[in-house]
């Protein structure tokens, strides 16, 4: 480690090793690491390094099985039904991954559905790995309870990420990725652990007041993206991640970031398309609106500044803050 940064080698060394000294497999803990380091070089640091402590509390309690493989059912010749047995979610969605691609461009579309799971980080890495390989991915994935349906106070629905990516010829694949509470809730752990206020209209405390306390916005409930418009669309994520595979719903779901309780159990549903089943031309046509959108004064296709980061800091190195790799460096000691 160099000026508080670090290379993708020590970065998931530290991840590997650290899992390892928590009651964590190897395989697993590699698995885990990919996604954490995917997280950092996406510019999203509420999803990598920072997820370590609460990691690590889980797999040393027993919340999260570090030691899970997980099993997989060909219910359908196009569906897939995943057990994360209760381990980290990222072994499990790897074995969804090596499964879509050859069943999408089979049946010409694919589905597989995840239970007994756990926090899914950056859902926008999982569907860009599946349009670099020449086809739609479409991804959901519910977490615990932290918003409440418009005009309420309780929290029911999770913040509930959808992500979508379309291959493009010559060209990095354009990525959809978003929270639908108006910002991940990882921006909050995160301000949590510096110290820092988050901005108003982020989260509302226990009362459904505005609050710029983290610790407050914890314990209350997030702010949903276009108000009604995104707890309507976090209730049909619900649907389709866990009232479709068998895993928690938000509410019945226990906290992603606390050391002790019951496995949260949650859900990811991943959709591949073979765009060629609807004829050779589609990555074309998908160009066609992309390259529209990049002549547009000032725009920016989605998926592009996060793309552009990453191939800075696989240069320069992930920014490491001090006290957060003492924090990590005495975790399983």
């Amino acid at each position: 480690m160099s000026s508080n940064r670090l290379s993708i080698e020590e970065a998931t060394g530290l991840v590997v090793e650290t899992l390892m000294r928590c009651r964590t497999s190897r395989p697993n803990a590699e698995a885990v690491a990919r996604a954490l380091i995917g997280a950092e070089l996406a510019g999203q640091a509420g999803h990598g390094l920072r997820r370590m402590p609460s990691y690590c509390a889980q797999a040393l309690s027993g919340k999260v099985d570090g030691m899970a493989e997980p099993q997989k059912a060909e219910t359908r010749p196009g569906a897939l039904a995943v057990d994360a047995a209760n381990g980290f979610a990222y072994p499990a969605l790897e074995l969804a991954l090596e499964w879509l691609p050859g069943a999408a461009r089979k049946q010409g579309v694919a589905i597989a559905g995840i239970r007994r799971s756990h926090h899914s980080g950056v859902t926008g890495l999982f569907v860009e790995r599946l349009a670099e390989a020449g086809l739609l991915g479409l991804m959901v994935a519910n977490s615990p309870a932290a918003m409440a349906p418009w005009g309420g106070k309780r929290a029911l629905f999770g913040t509930n990420p959808i992500a979508f990516a379309a291959p493009l010829d010559g060209a990095d694949p354009l990525v959809v990725d978003v929270s639908l509470s108006k910002v991940a809730r990882g921006k909050i752990m995160a301000a949590k652990q510096k110290g820092e206020p988050i901005p108003e209209g982020w989260a509302l405390d226990a009362d459904g007041n505005p609050t710029s306390d983290p610790d407050a916005a914890l314990a209350g409930t997030m702010v949903p993206m276009g108000d009604a418009k995104g707890t309507a669309l976090a209730m049909m994520v619900e649907m389709l991640c866990a009232g479709l595979t068998g895993a928690n719903y938000a509410y019945e779901a226990t906290s992603f970031f606390e050391g002790e309780g019951t496995p949260p159990g949650t859900g990811q549903t991943l959709i591949a398309i073979d765009p060629a089943a609807f004829g050779e031309g589609a990555t074309a046509r998908f160009t066609e609106m992309a390259r529209l959108i990049e002549e547009m004064d000032g725009a920016r296709l989605p998926g592009r500044r996060r793309q552009a980061l990453k191939r800075d800091l696989e240069k320069e190195g992930i920014p490491a803050d001090p006290e957060l790799m003492r924090q990590i460096e005495v975790l399983g000691r």
